[in-house]
């Protein structure tokens, strides 16, 4: 397969599955041990992380009028309440990464398997937790406490490869009583600044140790960014009005489904 045919169909994954509940870390690295993707294995976790941020992109464009109305009413109380509970999820969330990143050295798993556990373990998580909620009264309205968890969920997501960061922040707040539709937008919105700075933090880091990023890596990681926030952008709108009426059950089978195929795939032989 054409190096450049890889990279458009990893940023074309990314983008589907980035603000669905179904983990797109988890997929890209699955899928990429079929497509071998013209990056350098040693940048690859920097390829990962900067295409999400790329999808992150279609937020801005979506909620680009939402964006708008946040800064312009920033001297209201009510909007400068969000704007601290946005600003104190993404702390938490940028505390919790560096010590994965820095104090406990995380890396990406080399294999599936972690990956295939996280898939199968969060869909059952998907399940228990869509019938729970069931019924029950909710708000809009976002509390201090849906602001820490959303955070330590982000910081859940990153550490476990699979768990899904935008189904983790969602279903959570669910779980506080907050409405879909409001736990959907706080989940993206606090997304935007988590991955671009996650971003910033591997290009950074890359050119401080002296890797030596080709203009092959460049290009690969713009083409994947590209073409992740233009099938993000789709989705986005799409989950918006999907969330208004309906529940994640769907995702939570499909999940049981993928890492259950994912663990016989792997018994087999047929991934690593």
């Amino acid at each position: 397969m054409p190096d450049w045919l890889s990279i458009l169909l990893l940023g074309l994954i990314e983008g589907v599955t980035e603000f669905l509940p179904v983990s797109s870390t988890g997929h890209l690295l699955i899928a990429e041990q079929w497509l071998h993707p013209a990056v350098d294995k040693a940048h690859h976790e920097l390829f990962n992380v900067v295409i999400q941020a790329g999808a992150m992109l279609a937020v801005l464009a979506v909620f680009s009028k939402r964006a708008r109305d946040l800064v312009a009413r920033s001297g209201e109380p009510a909007t400068r309440d969000y704007l601290v509970k946005l600003i104190s999820a993404f702390l938490i969330t940028a505390v919790g990464g560096l010590l994965l990143k820095k104090v406990l050295h995380w890396e990406l798993p080399k294999t599936a398997f972690p990956v295939a556990i996280a898939t199968l373990v969060g869909g059952i998580v998907i399940l228990g937790i869509e019938r729970g909620i069931r019924g029950r009264t909710t708000t809009q309205y976002i509390t201090w406490g849906v602001a820490l968890t959303v955070g330590l969920a982000q910081v859940l997501a990153a550490a476990f490869p699979g768990t899904s960061r935008s189904g983790a922040c969602i279903l959570f707040a669910l779980t506080l009583g907050i409405a879909r539709p409001a736990a959907t937008e706080f989940s993206f919105l606090v997304g935007i600044p988590t991955m671009f700075a996650a971003s910033g933090l591997e290009i950074f880091g890359a050119l401080r140790h002296g890797d030596r990023l080709t203009g092959s890596d460049w290009g690969s990681v713009a083409l994947g960014s590209l073409v992740a926030c233009g099938s993000a952008f789709l989705v986005v709108r799409w989950l918006l009005r999907f969330v208004q009426s309906n529940t994640f059950v769907l995702f939570g089978w499909y999940r049981i489904a993928l890492g259950a195929g994912l663990l016989a795939m792997r018994q087999m032989g047929w991934i690593g």
